[in-house]
């Protein structure tokens, strides 16, 4: 089953924009591409570390304005799901990041895979991970 939407992690994004030959070819080849408010969070916060945050910040607002790449929100339901990840890793004594915990959740509400470069992710059950082309064959 061809995969046709992909929720976007930090790593990926940032692959992508170093030029990583696997993520651009991911990218280019998905219709929609999901951002929540973590991962933009995430960027934004490495862009104000570093030492080129204007551009860095218009890329992502030129990469948001693709007709192809949509804004996803955090609502109970993501809490909810939130929830069972956060004890379904204790529980196995394999806890991750707070904010790919909400990643993940976001993935399970939607049913959609997540694109990362992270090996963590799959922790979380019943989430699909995209890391390379063939993923989203």
């Amino acid at each position: 089953m061809e995969i046709k939407t992909i929720i976007l992690d930090t790593n990926a994004y940032v692959e992508f924009k170093k030029g990583n030959k696997d993520a651009i070819e991911i990218i280019r080849r998905v219709n929609n591409i999901l951002l929540c408010p973590i991962v933009i969070g995430e960027l934004i916060g490495g862009f104000v570390l570093g030492n080129k945050e204007k551009k860095n910040r218009k890329e992502l607002s030129d990469f948001m304005s693709s007709k192809r790449v949509f804004s996803i929100k955090i609502d109970n339901n993501t809490s909810e799901i939130f929830g069972q990840i956060f004890k379904e890793l204790q529980l196995k004594g394999k806890p991750i990041p707070t904010n790919d915990m909400w990643i993940g959740a976001i993935a399970k509400q939607y049913k959609l895979p997540i694109f990362t470069y992270d090996k963590h992710f799959s922790e979380i059950s019943s989430i699909k991970i995209i890391k390379k082309q063939e993923d989203i064959i």
